[in-house]
């Protein structure tokens, strides 16, 4: 490539649903906009998500706290949470803090913050499925949070109904009966689910990554596979090498999910990150049977998603290394429970897929200028909800970096925070 093609405006790292969606809405402003991944857009945790834009999820995951539950985690067999005892090590000060933050007072303050990000997440998706001409891969009929006891149901009614008042939500109480009516096959284990309308689902994740961005090139904005090798800020703003060249821009965003603690500790930043691990596999159903909607057994601590590739069984949590190899014990528990719910037939994929979601200690992600360098943003650190959040960020990240003011309260998420 020549010098000339080499500069713009900003540079993107990271193609997943957060950096895409920023590269997007960057572009959409009049900006030259460069975008970088090691793989296709899409291919990296954006693809192997449970395919929800989650409006219902105001409440981020905290850490559990009362002695009873974390007596049963500590066995290591649960579906919902598994640890590795050098992933707990290498990450003890960041889930330190985080035991710290679910704690009832400090819990408090960050739902609200929390929950102003979640209540852009479909209001933004929906012009850019639009632009990407995809919605015959968006669902807009819900999903199933699902029970086995009456006891976790009311439990869970019970702090659902004042948050669905304060936040704005929509959801139906769903007896046997009525969840028979609509999941005619699963087992009788199932007693009641609550269907949240609000929320959408996506019939192929990374395929919607990938139609968005289409979209950003559309508007005009390049999509370079290569692998960063290194990240300098230089007189003109930042330069980029790539094992495919290098890239010059005034502005940089880093936006690469679980990777961007690596950059991060190059230039000097050590933000209290980790990585929660998942894995999916799909499956056939049974002949003669169906799964309409995404099903979420939520005593169990596992969703299944009937989606294009077959139905996807996602796993929980598994407090791991980014990089460790794979255990495969957690993924077998949840599919053992599955088949007990659903009538699934043969595993359609060779391997079980695997992947790492940022998470901060605080639960709230990193959006905003770093604190030390000019011309540096950060877009990371969404834990469970990077693809619910990506348009949200790219619409955010766009007024702070054109000098805007933000449609929330962008104070809660920025780097300095910690």
């Amino acid at each position: 490539m020549s010098k000339e093609s080499d500069v713009s405006d900003t540079i993107v790292l990271g193609a997943g649903m957060v950096g895409v969606s920023i590269a997007y809405h960057l572009a959409k402003r009049g900006r030259s906009v460069v975008l970088v991944d090691r793989r296709e857009p899409g291919h990296e945790t954006s693809f192997g998500n449970a395919g929800i834009i989650q409006r219902e999820a105001v409440a981020p995951y905290p850490f559990p706290r009362d002695a009873k539950t974390l007596m049963q985690v500590v066995p290591n067999r649960r579906v919902d949470i598994r640890y590795r005892p050098t992933g707990m090590l290498e990450s003890a000060s960041a889930l330190f803090h985080y035991w710290q933050n679910s704690a009832p007072a400090p819990y408090a303050r960050i739902l609200p913050e929390y929950a102003s990000l979640i209540g852009l997440s479909t209001q933004e998706h929906a012009p850019m499925i639009a632009a990407a001409g995809a919605d015959a891969l968006v669902s807009r009929d819900g999903w199933l949070e699902l029970y086995r006891t009456h006891e976790a149901f009311e439990s869970r009614l019970a702090k659902v109904e004042p948050l669905a008042k304060r936040f704005g939500l929509t959801y139906e109480r769903l007896d046997r009966a009525a969840l028979v009516e609509q999941e005619p096959d699963l087992s009788q284990d199932a007693i009641g689910a609550i269907l949240w309308r609000d929320s959408w689902t996506v019939a192929d994740p990374g395929g919607l990554v990938a139609a968005y961005a289409e979209a950003f090139k559309a508007l005009g904005g390049r999509v370079i596979k290569a692998s960063v090798e290194s990240v300098e800020q230089s007189a003109e703003g930042w330069q980029v090498e790539t094992d495919a060249g290098s890239l010059e821009a005034a502005e940089l965003v880093m936006a690469m999910g679980p990777w961007s603690g690596d950059w991060l500790s190059r230039l000097g930043y050590r933000l209290p990150l980790f990585v929660k691990r998942g894995y999916h596999m799909h499956y056939a159903l049974k002949e003669g049977h169906t799964l309409k909607h995404w099903v979420m057994d939520a005593e169990v601590g596992y969703l299944l998603a009937p989606m294009r590739a077959g139905v996807r069984l996602t796993t929980g949590a598994e407090l791991a290394n980014r990089d460790a190899p794979p255990d495969l014990d957690q993924l077998g528990a949840a599919e053992a429970v599955a088949r007990q719910l659903v009538p699934l037939g043969e595993r359609r994929d060779e391997t079980p897929w695997k992947g790492a979601r940022p998470c901060t200690s605080d639960m709230k992600p990193v959006i905003g200028p770093a604190p030390s360098h000019k011309g540096l943003w950060f877009a990371f650190g969404h834990g469970h909800q990077g693809f619910t959040l990506g348009p949200a960020t790219g619409r955010l990240l766009g007024e702070m970096m054109d000098g805007e003011s933000p449609a929330i309260d962008m104070a809660p998420f920025r780097a300095d925070r910690f």
